[in-house]
């Protein structure tokens, strides 16, 4: 085993868990993450990354040790690193309200991260980049970031770097869209969107299930034009995202709803498509009664 991989925080437990690894490296600047190989993964939280075997992993790269932020925010709004955890993002409940009391989507922090069924324990080890790349539909971070209009910076091996959407990151059930040698560095949430006032609703098959379906609303204020914004997550494969100028009407949220594809509901043991699709309108009409 390479040396290298003693340097690592608990890379002794963490390689010992994946008995293929030969090294851990822990690169300290960006110039040092590259070149990648095949048998690379990135490691972050590694909560999904330890959970089963992964035979085909030669080597991990220890993005902790890049130390970025895990939070900054700004006028501009605020961008959490891929290493930042889950419980870092939950206390934002709070601690905007004392620093950005102007922010009123703050609530929306900690109520997305009780979308993804966890202990504490993995709430503050898993991270905002592993739940983005991993891309299951109940992933509680894109809730967060499909409500936020919230959009993923990705670097490249060539030192560029480029933004999208969530909406156009997660293609599908555990499906992205990065490309290999790529990692994501951070998501954004703006200032306009943190704003605004929003609504929650969350519906699992049993009390401690993971989420089936997670709809969030938002009405932005009116110096940003005060529309309304619909977010379908959990139930459906990848976040669908309705934006309407004015309030929305019940007939409007129908025909919203109408245009998602059959194709797009989640079949999985938490929900059959049916019940997903019945139970999102009915999700969405509380929304929209709560915002109006």
């Amino acid at each position: 085993m390479d040396r290298g991989a003693w340097d690592a925080p608990g890379a002794y437990r963490l390689v010992m868990d994946l008995d293929s690894v030969e090294a851990v490296i822990a690169p300290t600047c960006r110039a040092d993450v590259w070149p990648l190989r095949p048998g690379d993964a990135m490691l972050a939280g590694g909560t999904w990354l330890f959970s089963e075997p992964q035979p085909q992993v030669r080597r991990l790269v220890d993005l902790t040790a890049l130390r970025w932020p895990p939070i900054e925010a700004t006028d501009d709004g605020i961008d959490l690193a891929a290493t930042c955890t889950l419980a870092d993002v939950s206390a934002l409940s709070t601690t905007l309200l004392v620093d950005h009391p102007d922010w009123a989507a703050a609530p929306l922090f900690h109520q997305c991260c009780t979308a993804l069924l966890a202990s504490a324990k993995i709430w503050r080890t898993a991270t905002v980049g592993g739940n983005l790349c991993l891309a299951y539909p109940a992933g509680a971070m894109i809730s967060l970031l499909a409500a936020l209009d919230g959009q993923v910076t990705v670097w490249r091996a060539d030192g560029t770097d480029y933004r999208l959407p969530v909406t156009d990151f997660v293609t599908g059930d555990s499906a992205n869209a990065l490309r290999p040698g790529e990692l994501i560095r951070s998501a954004h949430l703006p200032a306009r969107a943190l704003r605004a006032r929003t609504a929650y609703r969350k519906l699992a098959p049993s009390a401690l299930g993971r989420s089936g379906i997670v709809v969030i609303g938002r009405r932005d204020a009116a110096v940003d034009g005060g529309r309304v914004v619909l977010s379908v997550t959990a139930a459906t494969v990848r976040p669908h995202v309705f934006a309407f100028a004015h309030p929305p009407t019940p007939d409007d949220l129908r025909a919203a709803h109408a245009t998602i594809p059959a194709e797009s509901w989640t079949v999985d043991a938490h929900g059959d498509p049916d019940w997903r699709a019945a139970m999102t309108l009915t999700l969405a009409e509380q929304v929209r009664v709560e915002l109006t």
